[in-house]
């Protein structure tokens, strides 16, 4: 019968704890009767303990872990949500059935995980890439975004740090390890469905030169990279960067950003939207993203306000005028009743 109650499915990866650990939280080791590792995502560290034997249930138990670093603690069915960025219990318990039927010689193989492999570009590939980096916080990511105006990311659980992702070149030649920023797509329920990969220069000062140091992978149509909760209002454009410079004036506001014109156009909307904000790019194919998007925000009903930039988007603008100015272009083109619930910061000057 299928396992479907959390408690059970606990229980049964609980019994071995050891290879549950060695296939979601590879970056860790084994320490006496404890697996360490830097948290619930697969980052590097120590300051997360697993308990590896004990009882099935209550203090001490198998599989029950504890972060020292933030006081967090679960079991290892929070293990796989945290490490493979899955958001709903149903998703969680799929993976933990799916894990729990592998032959035993599957799960352990002298240390490695062994976990099947990914189809390349998959939205599976995106989740297990989004699982392996870390925050962006104190990285080359914060650098990189520094130096295009943007000093601060407000919700930046949307953004992550991979200091050796591959880059493929386009003239075929073999990949290449290289430092990116990884933008999590999703779906209006929070499911992880792609990956975006911005490949840095090794000390955050700008992108890598490479060819493509921009590529997407996973399940992106309809879909993007979020930042904030939605309710009655939103905010939708092609650039992270983009967004990422509007959410500097507007931090309170909602953001997503579809990666592409033509994936603007299709965003999915939602059902509790009242007004739409959408930020042009300055160029044919922004312009006829902005018509396809207003056509379908207003054929459900939904308030539409174009944010149009000065220059080709709005970082250039952040980077070519400052916060300031970009901050007093935007005022006049909002609704008021924005303005009115403090959507804008206070003036740095």
């Amino acid at each position: 019968m299928m396992v479907r109650d959390a408690a059970e499915l606990s229980r049964r990866l609980a019994r071995d704890a050891e290879a549950v650990c060695r296939h979601y939280l590879p970056n860790g080791r084994r320490q006496g009767q404890y697996w360490t590792i830097g948290d619930a995502r697969n980052t590097p560290g120590r300051s997360m303990f697993v308990r590896l034997k004990g009882p099935e249930a209550g203090p001490g138990a198998a599989g029950h872990w504890t972060d020292a670093a933030t006081a967090e603690h679960g079991d290892l069915l929070d293990v796989i949500r945290e490490s493979c960025g899955l958001t709903s219990f149903g998703d969680v318990a799929e993976e933990a059935r799916r894990f729990l039927s592998l032959p035993q010689t599957e799960l352990v193989r002298t240390g490695n995980p062994a976990r099947p492999r990914a189809a390349t570009g998959s939205p599976e590939a995106a989740r297990r890439l989004i699982a392996m980096a870390q925050p962006i916080r104190g990285t080359p990511v914060e650098t990189y975004l520094a130096g295009r105006g943007i000093a601060t990311v407000h919700d930046a659980g949307a953004l992550r740090y991979h200091p050796r992702c591959y880059h493929r070149p386009d003239d075929g030649a073999p990949a290449v390890r290289r430092p990116a920023m990884i933008g999590s797509v999703t779906d209006l329920r929070g499911r992880i469905t792609g990956a975006h990969r911005t490949w840095l220069a090794p000390d955050g000062s700008g992108k890598a030169a490479v060819s493509s140091p921009r590529r997407a992978m996973g399940n992106l149509l309809g879909h993007a990279v979020r930042f904030g909760a939605v309710e009655d209002v939103l905010a939708v454009g092609e650039g992270i960067e983009t967004m990422l410079s509007l959410r500097a004036v507007l931090p309170e506001m909602p953001m997503a950003a579809a990666l592409s014109a033509g994936h603007m156009g299709a965003l999915e909307i939602p059902r509790t939207l009242r007004r739409l904000y959408i930020a042009r790019d300055a160029d044919a194919a922004g312009d006829k993203a902005v018509a396809a998007l207003t056509a379908r925000a207003v054929a459900a009903g939904i308030a539409v306000l174009v944010l149009s930039p000065q220059g080709g988007d709005f970082n250039d603008d952040l980077q070519a005028t400052g916060l300031d100015a970009l901050r007093a272009a935007l005022r006049p083109q909002l609704a008021p009743k924005d303005v009115e619930r403090g959507f804008q910061i206070t003036s740095t000057a």
